[in-house]
């Protein structure tokens, strides 16, 4: 029998990190359950997005609340996304599992070096998607229309090919085409997010890849952690936040690169 707490713990990570920057719960989750539990990415991937859609409903609720989310915007690169996953999960399945890692490891590389050495997300000189002054809303012109499924095609291949949320490409795409602060992105990326990785955990169980003896543990950490994650995430300083989040990609995708080497060295 797996270790109930390890898994909880993992979980309470994937909980806590997406709960913190609204972004990067499944691209920690998806390393942590390959490197402690020794699954592959695909027996990982839906166990994963489990945990980040649990973790971003509680997200998406307390962004409601507060009036905050642009529900227009999630709809739209929901839709796209979920059109697009199934070919993600056809495309995992046909790959090498090795190369699936390969292509983790180089992600979780891209992130770490984004985060560590870079100091703050580039914007547009002039936003594609702008915000109405009298209503408060977007502006839905063309362009905006056109950023916005492109960003839902990324995140649906990302969510099936790999496992994750798609919430590290959301966060910072959303800061650079958009003049939204912080807060209303990364609540508007765990709306994306809870409608999303429940769509692929649906269509990854349809395809036969889902530990369920897993993620009941899995699921109880993630939730418990994303609550705090929130509370906290406001009072904490976002460079410190960007910092810390790639840290834990540079350790994952090292630790990942060691455990490929010594299987297959």
């Amino acid at each position: 029998m797996q270790n109930i707490y390890l898994i909880t713990t993992l979980g309470g990570a994937t909980g806590l990190i997406l709960g913190l920057t609204g972004a990067g719960g499944g691209i920690i989750a998806t390393p942590l359950l390959v490197l402690f539990l020794n699954l592959n990415v695909v027996s990982a991937a839906p166990l994963s997005l489990l945990g980040v859609a649990a973790a971003a409903w509680v997200g998406m609720i307390i962004g409601l609340r507060q009036g905050i989310v642009r529900y227009r915007a999630a709809f739209l690169i929901t839709a796209i996304a979920l059109l697009i996953t199934p070919l993600g999960i056809e495309v995992a399945q046909l790959i090498p599992k090795i190369y699936l890692k390969l292509i983790f490891v180089i992600l979780l590389l891209y992130q770490a070096y984004r985060y560590i050495i870079i100091k703050s997300i580039s914007t547009d000189q002039e936003f594609p998607c702008q915000i109405n002054e009298k209503t408060g809303r977007f502006n839905w012109n063309v362009k905006c229309l056109i950023t916005m499924v492109k960003l839902g095609g990324v995140l649906g291949l990302a969510s099936g090919l790999l496992g994750v949320g798609g919430g590290f490409v959301l966060v910072p795409a959303l800061k650079k085409h958009t003049p939204l602060n912080i807060h209303s992105i990364t609540s508007t990326s765990l709306m994306v997010l809870a409608i999303v990785s429940t769509g692929s955990v649906l269509q990854w169980s349809l395809v036969g890849n889902f530990n369920s003896h897993l993620a009941l543990p899995f699921l109880v950490g993630a939730l418990i952690t994303m609550a705090i994650g929130r509370l906290i995430a406001p009072k904490i300083n976002e460079i410190f936040l960007r910092r810390l989040f790639g840290f834990i990609c540079l350790i994952s995708a090292l630790s990942l690169t060691i455990q490929l080497i010594h299987h297959h060295g």
